[in-house]
């Protein structure tokens, strides 16, 4: 199937999620680019899509390299090496990885502007997964909350890859429930209004429990084109 057809359908399965969970606000769709050419991203953006993510530094760069348009927005949802931090931040408008005191140090020092931040969480708590335990998150907050160039707009978290739904269901009712706690905090540069929560195999239970930012790679652009 062609971009255009997928993105009509996910459409519709987005709008069906949104009535199932009586919603009428928007969800902001980045498509994840990370394993296709820039041709199939031109393809993306053809259909009024202006979300990309990227997931490393060369991919992105390749990407930029080749998309001159102002109207992108860049998404970096990949683990963030603090050593990367200086090449990457100044190339993005989302980090979807902030999981570590030292990443946020390092944003602090290097960056010339507050980067929208979402904190990732190992809500799941499985080994393979990167992420915040969720019994730190709040403290975590409070520490970033001295970083003026870290403003963290969400939390993010990828569900258990299983096929048992009450399982990814509950996942993401954790994280809207720490989400609404650190919102809580009425802390200036940690409004946590945001959720960065579904993909490909899951957008809908997400959009059923609170996403505000979902992630689409595979059912939108393919694998690998």
């Amino acid at each position: 199937m062609t971009v255009k057809q997928n993105y009509e359908r996910i459409s519709e399965q987005i709008n069906a999620a949104k009535v199932r969970a009586n919603r009428n606000d928007e969800i902001t769709l980045i498509a994840v680019t990370k394993q296709v050419s820039t041709d199939v991203a031109k393809e993306v953006l053809a259909e009024g899509i202006h979300q990309l993510g990227e997931n490393r530094l060369e991919g992105l760069k390749e990407k930029q390299d080749h998309i001159k348009s102002d109207d992108v927005v860049w998404h970096f949802i990949g683990s963030l090496q603090t050593r990367k931090v200086k090449d990457v931040i100044h190339r993005i408008d989302y980090l979807h990885s902030l999981d570590r005191l030292s990443l946020a140090e390092e944003i602090q020092k290097r960056a010339v502007e507050p980067l929208k931040c979402f904190l990732q969480v190992n809500v799941s708590g499985e080994d393979s997964k990167h992420g915040i335990h969720p019994n730190d998150v709040i403290e975590f907050a409070r520490q970033v909350s001295e970083f003026d160039k870290v403003q963290v707009v969400g939390l993010m978290t990828m569900a258990p890859f299983t096929e048992d739904v009450a399982i990814i269901r509950n996942s993401f009712k954790g994280l809207k429930e720490l989400q609404e706690k650190v919102k809580d905090l009425q802390i200036a540069n940690i409004p946590c209004s945001e959720l960065s929560m579904g993909m490909s195999n899951d957008f809908e239970i997400a959009i059923e429990e609170g996403a505000t930012f979902i992630r689409i790679g595979t059912d939108l652009v393919g694998k690998g084109r």
